[in-house]
Order: C-alpha cells, then sequence, then structure tokens
C-alpha cells in the first residue's frame, strides 16, 4: 500500500512541475488583423500562419490561447501584447 501511495505522489509532484501557463488573447472591436497578427509574430514568435490563425480563432471564438510556457518567459510576452493594445491574461 505504500509503494502505491508514494507513485501517485511522484506523479502529482510531477504533475506540478510539468504544468504550463497560457497567454490567453481576447476579441476586441478595436484592433485590426494585421496589427494582431504583426503583434503576435514580434511578441509571441508566432509564425505568420499561427498568427493569422489565433487571430482569427479569437474573432470567431472571443478568444485563443496564443503561448504557454513558464511564467517567467510568458509574462514579457503579455506585456508586449498588452503594450500593444491588445486584452491578454496569463493563465
Amino acid at each position: 500500500m505504500k509503494f502505491q501511495e508514494k507513485e501517485q505522489e511522484e506523479l502529482l509532484l510531477k504533475e506540478d512541475v510539468l504544468k504550463q501557463n497560457e497567454i490567453v488573447l481576447f476579441n476586441d472591436d478595436v484592433n485590426t488583423f494585421d496589427h494582431v497578427i504583426d503583434t503576435l509574430i514580434y511578441a509571441c514568435d508566432h509564425t505568420p500562419e499561427q498568427a493569422e490563425q489565433c487571430s482569427i480563432i479569437v474573432h470567431y471564438k472571443g478568444k485563443c490561447t496564443v503561448k504557454t510556457g513558464s511564467y517567467e518567459d510568458l509574462k514579457p510576452r503579455c506585456s508586449k501584447l498588452l503594450q500593444a493594445g491588445l486584452s491578454a491574461e496569463i493563465v
């Protein structure tokens, strides 16, 4: 019984370590597709195709995860999106 509990604890610890944060971009009625695409390329290192797809998803669904990673990596990227006038948050 103790061996099984230890395995479960180790698995939970690994899940905590592997947990990634996400930048979620929200739709607005202000920014153009071109501005959103250019900003995603700049701030999130997207390819033009990735940025275009994300902008379309945001437009039709209202939001889209545009980048995953550690909080330390995402914080400056999210700041760039916000400085560019986009609506985004780290979750």
